[in-house]
């Protein structure tokens, strides 16, 4: 009878003792810690790292910049030295740019700058003296983007003459064996952004009325290259900071035998290509002027675009 009456009391007395040191610890200012089995698990550390830094950062003056994909690989890729050397959170919006959303984005943003609220844009083609004015902008030139020809991986072709490149784009030529290829029709995936600019993918065709009218036309630059993956038929054209996941079965092809490169784009030898500039409203702080500069000719910078064979448009600093 009494080993049935001890059981309920040792238990009663463990609960106790257990609840003391609960009190005792959230007495010393901590937070009650897990019991489990009787061994107390204290709190992560990297739960606290985590915390500081996020409070360091609130602290910082955050600038904004939005626009096109393309400038934001770059931006985004260079962000951590950015904020380190400027001592300021860089927020970037741009890395899912759609089809209206991308450059006139950028735009948009930059006009939103003012005293306490810094922003900036960044677009992929070059603006008008007329747009420029009439916005009120400040448009500042970084680098010059190849425009990659891509087709699918199963395609045997590596290379189409210029002259024949832009009769693909403007429905001249409708079959891969034209080319020297299989038998097959071409199919074209475009994305006409821009079209009231110049620039960009009129260094291929000049306007968007002469494009191929029975084209696939989609509204952002993931949707050209998972068009040309999904036909093998496909063809289509995207900028060289595009990073091609493993799933993407497209290749870049050379253009007269010429391939997209900075140094060809240099020389005038490869054709195609688009202007990556950074664009502001009105008066900017030192700090966003200095960010700027550096990303035009910063060692940071001149990294990036050695990697993605971009043609810096500013002498290094």
């Amino acid at each position: 009878m009494l080993q049935f009456l001890a059981r309920p009391l040792i238990a009663a007395i463990l609960t106790a003792l257990l609840a003391g040191a609960a009190v005792v610890a959230r007495a010393e200012g901590g937070a009650p810690p897990v019991v489990y089995s009787g061994e107390q698990c204290p709190e992560p550390p990297r739960l606290k790292v985590a915390s500081a830094a996020v409070e360091r950062l609130s602290d910082l003056r955050t600038v904004t910049g939005a626009g096109e994909h393309f400038t934001w690989v770059l931006l985004d890729q260079i962000r951590p030295q950015l904020e380190q050397r400027f001592n300021l959170r860089l927020e970037l919006i741009g890395r899912e740019s759609m089809l209206g959303h991308g450059c006139n984005q950028g735009i948009k943003k930059a006009k939103e700058n003012r005293s306490g609220h810094e922003t900036f844009g960044f677009v992929c083609c070059p603006l008008t003296k007329e747009e420029v004015a009439k916005e009120g902008l400040t448009v500042h030139r970084v680098a010059l983007e190849p425009l990659v020809i891509i087709v699918n991986q199963a395609n045997p072709i590596t290379d189409v003459p210029l002259d024949k490149v832009r009769a693909v784009f403007r429905g001249e030529i409708r079959n891969w064996k034209e080319l020297g290829g299989a038998d097959r029709p071409i199919v074209l995936v475009l994305r006409p952004h821009c079209a009231q600019r110049p620039g960009h993918w009129k260094t291929i065709v000049p306007s968007i009325e002469q494009f191929r009218k029975d084209r696939i036309e989609v509204k952002a630059e993931a949707e050209v290259v998972q068009g040309v993956s999904d036909f093998a038929e496909g063809i289509g054209t995207i900028g060289s900071t595009w990073t091609f996941e493993e799933r993407h079965k497209v290749k870049v092809i050379t253009v007269g035998g010429v391939a997209p490169t900075a140094e060809n784009l240099k020389a005038g030898k490869y054709p195609f290509y688009q202007e990556q500039s950074i664009v502001t409203h009105g008066a900017v702080s030192p700090t966003l002027a200095g960010m700027i500069r550096e990303v035009q000719g910063g060692a940071a910078f001149r990294a990036v675009a050695k990697k993605y064979e971009l043609l810096p448009v500013q002498p290094p600093h």
